[in-house]
């Protein structure tokens, strides 16, 4: 009976989850490809893949979807577990970051760019909360700091921080836009991430883990997204 009722509970969300989790990764996917257009600089891990893009020939989205298989590769000595929207997030993302430059065109007057930055940093807000509170697994990235943080003891702001500053010095190293975009998405991803987790959390949620999820522990999605 308590198998029952306990499942019976759990079935209502699964749908709301599911639909979370791809709606805000195809809009992630969106907004990283705005960002892109808007040419105004990039979130540290696009300022990487970019550079590599421009040193390898292949487009930033599929560099998005190499690099982040390359992640999960790390995440085997710090003991992760990947779950549903962990392995969502390395396929999806690129793809449809590819679909967005090839649908929206380069735009030149800065009148343009600067409120198509702002739409892109919104964007991306929403999509963080979108996909987090549907908690079937941390992104790769994410993953990655997550994963860092519990070996080695350090705060996850802490972390997260070294992780993007390495990527960005790197990626602008290679060629990568760095520029205000890339301020202002670090000033604003994180009130903006807080907002829409609360915005989008399912009531009850969090006491009951998904079992399409890799049961390990891990930190609340507003402490894992949440930087500096």
């Amino acid at each position: 009976m308590s198998i029952t009722r306990r499942s019976g509970t759990r079935r209502p969300h699964l749908p709301r989850r599911l639909a979370q989790l791809y709606v805000g990764l195809v809009l992630y996917g969106v907004s990283m490809g705005l960002m892109v257009r808007a040419g105004l600089g990039l979130e540290p891990w696009s300022v990487f893949n970019q550079g590599i893009s421009r040193h390898t020939g292949l487009s930033i989205g599929t560099v998005t979807i190499l690099s982040g298989a390359l992640i999960l590769l790390l995440w085997i000595p710090l003991r992760q577990r990947p779950g549903l929207g962990t392995v969502s997030n390395v396929v999806i993302l690129g793809l449809v970051m590819d679909g967005t430059l090839a649908v929206v065109p380069t735009v030149g007057p800065l009148a343009v760019r600067v409120p198509l930055l702002a739409t892109a940093v919104l964007l991306n807000g929403a999509a963080t909360g979108l996909y987090l509170t549907a908690r079937f697994g941390a992104g790769p990235r994410d993953g990655l700091m997550t994963g860092l943080h519990r070996r080695t003891g350090r705060p996850v702001r802490l972390v997260r921080t070294c992780i993007e500053v390495t990527v960005l010095g790197v990626g602008f190293a290679l060629g990568g836009s760095l520029g205000v975009g890339t301020v202002v998405y670090a000033l604003a991803i994180g009130p903006l991430a807080q907002f829409f987790l609360r915005r989008f959390a399912i009531e009850g949620l969090a006491e009951r883990p998904s079992t399409l999820v890799a049961r390990s522990p891990e930190p609340s999605p507003q402490r894992a997204i949440l930087p500096k």
